[in-house]
């Protein structure tokens, strides 16, 4: 079901989800988009260039941020504009993994247009990781 734009009030939430990575869920990211940089799977070569690990892909973190959004728009296809800004790595530990936690709130609705502006909150370990996340979303 479409969400109807009447029925949006700034600040609400409109939906939340979780995220676990692993090591393998990197591997199989960088065979999916061909970035095969070792930062992002070996924890000697992220080490060497300053990292305290390996860390996930900005656009896997950016991927799994708008899914909630995208979820809750019923199509992606009304997705009209997403954007963000890396703050900080998701370091995905070897054994524990990582979780990374999404907050979709209305940030803004503009009822001639149909259009509301989703302000994500994506956050890793507690630290915000993708700051002035905002995805425009169509309900027309």
């Amino acid at each position: 079901m479409i969400p109807v734009v009447t029925d949006l009030t700034v600040g609400d939430v409109v939906a939340e989800a979780s995220f676990a990575l692993t090591r393998d869920s990197l591997v199989r990211y960088a065979g999916a988009s061909g970035d095969f940089n070792p930062i992002h799977y070996r924890d000697d070569v992220a080490q060497s260039v300053g990292l305290s690990g390996v860390l996930a892909h900005g656009m896997l973190t950016m991927g799994l941020a708008v899914q909630p959004v995208v979820d809750w728009a019923g199509d992606p296809a009304r997705v009209l504009d997403y954007q963000v800004r890396f703050t900080r790595p998701v370091f995905v530990d070897a054994t524990a993994g990582a979780t990374v936690a999404v907050v979709a709130k209305v940030g803004a609705v503009d009822p001639e247009a149909l259009i509301a502006r989703i302000d994500l909150t994506v956050t890793f370990n507690g630290a915000t990781v993708l700051g002035k996340a905002q995805a425009r979303v169509n309900l027309a």
